[in-house]
């Protein structure tokens, strides 16, 4: 009998449109990289010095050193804090945790990261979307109260959102907690580039709050892949039920905690970059071909401009990657990019500059 793997794979899976990034469709080793809104600037941390790692054992399954370093900087218990693989790792175990697949559902607000759809569907977990309201990029917050129903689990919302910039009314946010009696997750990944606090403080009034947060960006570690998602000590209890037990490998954990000694110099590297985005968002804004630069919170600006897809290609062939979301709902026309370093933003504006349309 000859093996079909169609035959045995998820229909759901089958259907599944995977993530995809900019640097899948640019195979260059060589440019300027302002698609994955990562800290430019670096990793606060020398990876010139040995760190007496013992690769021979097992990693701390718990992260407890790790976690009790950065509880001591959100003012949070180790009972309150998960890390994981990533923020995703905790978006994907909030999904199977609490919903059963084909019967129940998770609410999102396009536009939106899309890690959130993408795990659900491969827990074939439904999705309904109510998206931000056009141009400001708020809440709906009528929509989202009348699309929960009796099987929505988790609401997930990004605040500053990923890819608009911007933040989120916690007037807002407040009435969905109120109202809701499931989940509701913030993604708070760029908090740090952000002229507002994390709602972490928030964690003590709303037991159905979950905080999300990363090492990835204002923290320059994108390459160790550490996540972290705050919550009651009755919700990270399931985090760590679920959990592989080695999710965090030995290494990243030894980097991230020396990494968190270097608060001062990755709060100024935060100034340096909301000041680059300032700047970057007043000289693009000033270009004939752009139509909007929409206020950001982020260490990235989402543009609007009348070509698109050939801004893009023009500068993919000048080997500056950013990010086409022009096919996204509400970002037709928008080009998202990351704050480079000072010579790269130059290098971008000047790129720019000499666009022929």
């Amino acid at each position: 009998m000859e093996f079909d793997l169609n035959n045995l794979l998820r229909q759901n899976i089958k259907r599944l449109i995977p993530y995809s990034s900019a640097r899948d469709e640019y195979k260059g080793k060589d440019g300027i990289f302002l698609d994955a809104n990562e800290n430019t600037n670096g990793a606060p941390i020398s990876f010139d010095k040995d760190y007496q790692i013992n690769l021979n054992r097992y990693p701390d399954p718990l992260q407890l050193e790790l976690k009790e370093k950065l509880g001591k900087i959100k003012g949070l218990a180790i009972e309150n804090i998960f890390l994981g693989n990533g923020s995703d790792e905790a978006i994907d175990i909030l999904i199977r945790a609490f919903c059963y697949p084909t019967k129940e559902n998770i609410i999102v607000c396009p536009p939106t990261y899309g890690m959130y759809e993408i795990s659900a569907k491969i827990n074939d977990v439904e999705v309904l979307k109510v998206p931000l309201t056009q141009d400001t990029f708020q809440l709906d917050t009528e929509g989202i109260l009348k699309t929960i129903n009796e099987n929505t689990k988790l609401i997930f919302l990004c605040c500053p959102n990923n890819p608009t910039g911007n933040g989120v009314k916690w007037d807002a946010i407040k009435l969905i907690l109120d109202s809701f009696n499931g989940i509701v997750v913030i993604d708070e990944a760029y908090i740090n580039f952000a002229s507002y606090r994390s709602l972490i403080p928030e964690l003590l009034n709303y037991p159905n709050l979950v905080i999300l947060q990363t090492l990835s960006k204002a923290w320059g570690l994108a390459g160790l892949r550490v996540g972290a998602a705050f919550a009651s000590q009755q919700i990270i209890d399931v985090f760590n039920k679920i959990k592989p037990p080695y999710n965090i490998n030995s290494v990243s954990q030894q980097i991230a905690i020396k990494a968190l000694d270097n608060l001062g110099q990755v709060n100024t590297w935060i100034k340096e970059i909301v000041a680059q985005r300032n700047l970057l968002s007043d000289e693009i804004s000033k270009l004939p071909f752009i139509l909007k630069v929409y206020p950001s919170d982020a260490n990235f600006i989402l543009v609007k401009t009348n070509n698109p897809s050939g801004i893009y290609q023009y500068l993919a062939e000048n080997k500056i990657i950013i990010r086409n979301r022009s096919s996204v709902l509400l970002c037709e026309g928008c080009l998202r990019i990351t704050i480079g370093t000072i010579e790269e933003n130059k290098t971008l504006l000047n790129a720019l500059k000499n666009y022929n349309q």
